[in-house]
């Protein structure tokens, strides 16, 4: 099953599909995000600027297209137009064995909001329980301690270490993998329904 582009809503905020008229506010986040970003990311260098941008929101549009990824821009509910507050992704690694990952990343200037945990807790009952998902994983850098805390309070499962996994600014880092199955997710569904919702995890799911 593929999903429809239709905008997905948490308690806060609103997660859709990007549109071409997203680039400028797009490139205002990541330029507000950038020495942080730069660290952890590839494609965050330091004179990222309009073009890449306008070329990361045409590959986005044709990859819903083609049904190879599905990335979200996130924004604030109740003013939509507003700041671009991150994206966030969802997509196969492997459709025969229905393993997806999930990708995300939020502007510096709004960190400590819960955006990351919601939109992340949102796209994993949509990777259950629209796409079928048996498996999704999250990989984070290590010494990420911001998206490792997204990861521990959606209660997902750390398996381990990839070693050197991946080249950023000349460095090879080393990440870390998280994994949450189908059936630990039906376990967990109010948990991470609680925070979609925005709510504080209990002791038992910080």
């Amino acid at each position: 099953m593929e999903l429809e582009p239709d905008p997905l809503f948490t308690g806060q905020f609103v997660l859709r599909p990007f549109r071409r008229r997203d680039v400028d506010a797009l490139t205002g986040a990541v330029r507000a995000s950038i020495n942080e970003l730069h660290e952890w990311l590839p494609w965050a260098h330091l004179g990222y600027g309009r073009i890449e941008a306008a070329h990361f929101v045409r590959e986005s549009i044709k990859a819903w297209r083609e049904t190879r990824a599905y990335d979200y821009c996130i924004r604030d509910r109740q003013e939509e137009e507003s700041l671009h507050l991150g994206n966030v992704s969802i997509w196969f690694v492997s459709r025969g064995f229905r393993t997806g990952e999930i990708g995300y990343w939020v502007r510096s200037d709004q960190a400590s909001r819960g955006i990351a945990t919601q939109a992340t807790a949102r796209l994993a009952q949509i990777g259950f329980d629209q796409l079928r998902m048996h498996r999704i994983v999250l990989r984070i850098a290590v010494g990420n301690r911001a998206s490792e805390r997204v990861a521990e309070k959606l209660n997902f499962v750390r398996e381990g270490i990839l070693r050197e996994e991946l080249k950023v600014r000349g460095s090879w880092l080393d990440h870390t993998v998280y994994s949450m199955l189908d059936h630990e997710f039906d376990r967990q569904r109010q948990h991470i329904a609680d925070l979609v919702a925005g709510e504080q995890p209990s002791i038992e799911g910080a």
